[in-house]
């Protein structure tokens, strides 16, 4: 494990995630606030807008408009350019749980997972998809059969989909089409199989790996929030470990590299991921490091 100095980029929040560093900035949501917010130059926080039903994936349409998923009424906004929020996609028939984490690739295409059950209602787990949203807000499931999908990322030359499976103990990879639908799934990275397993708590036990937020790096390693064992972790295709930033005692449930050269990587850090617990305090954060690898691909 590399030792490495940890910043505080900013504090005082719920339950920070969907880092991302767009346009020389880092933007974030923050669940309990109901809050997209951006980060300025100063360490200054500004709130983007506010979402009812809890924000989390975060990306961008072609022409610079601002997508969100919205998670409990299962949609996906836009923020128009006065503004205003919009719908630009209800995908709540295609969603067995909270919609959540979102990428948007270079045409405007959006690929959305979602939980496939009620987790925090503690429904036995079932598996869940990942729903392709077009430009025009119309959407299709194209991978199903998938444990909680969760951070995603898109190679650099828009051909592979990367997907965080949280309680399936792996990474997968699909194709993506000339029409942006998914070929079939295959490991990144595989850490054993569980099954049928209806129980999250024994999953979770047996992890080596409980994958969150993920981010790409230009030699083609996934960074993720290993959300459990309270570690970012940069793995190769094939399951190795290449390098790994402990942030004990709180968990990381979500990262991103950015930074003007992009080699900082973000970590939104939170001390778990009840919601009633995270929701009445105020103790998450974004932290920083120094990674050797920039970013590639997208988000």
């Amino acid at each position: 494990m590399s030792d490495r100095e940890l910043t505080e980029v900013v504090r005082g929040f719920t339950y920070t995630e969907g880092p991302r560093w767009h346009e020389g900035r880092l933007w974030f949501v923050d669940f309990y606030t109901h809050s997209v917010n951006v980060v300025g130059e100063d360490g200054s926080v500004e709130r983007v807008c506010t979402v009812e039903h809890q924000p989390s994936g975060l990306g961008w349409l072609p022409d610079g408009r601002m997508l969100v998923v919205s998670m409990k009424d299962r949609t996906v906004l836009r923020r128009e350019f006065d503004g205003s929020l919009v719908v630009h996609a209800d995908i709540g028939d295609h969603c067995g749980g909270h919609a959540n984490d979102m990428v948007v690739a270079h045409s405007g295409q959006a690929y959305v997972g979602e939980f496939g059950f009620d987790l925090m209602g503690g429904a036995d787990h079932e598996d869940g998809v990942v729903v392709l949203v077009d430009p025009d807000g119309s959407s299709q499931v194209v991978a199903k059969g998938l444990s909680f999908p969760n951070g995603m990322s898109i190679s650099a030359d828009g051909g592979t989909l990367f997907v965080n499976e949280l309680f399936g103990n792996r990474v997968s990879q699909f194709d993506i089409t000339e029409d942006g639908s998914l070929g079939p799934r295959r490991d990144f990275a595989s850490f054993g199989e569980f099954g049928n397993e209806p129980s999250v708590e024994k999953r979770l036990a047996a992890c080596t790996i409980a994958p969150d937020g993920q981010a790409l790096d230009a030699e083609g390693a996934v960074w993720v929030a290993d959300c459990v064992n309270q570690r970012a972790l940069r793995l190769g295709e094939g399951a190795e470990i290449l390098d790994e930033v402990s942030t004990a005692p709180l968990g990381v449930f979500a990262v991103a590299l950015g930074g003007h050269d992009g080699r900082t990587l973000f970590l939104s850090v939170a001390p778990d991921f009840d919601e009633t617990k995270r929701s009445a305090a105020r103790e998450a954060k974004i932290l920083s490091t120094t990674v050797d690898i920039p970013h590639a691909g997208r988000p």
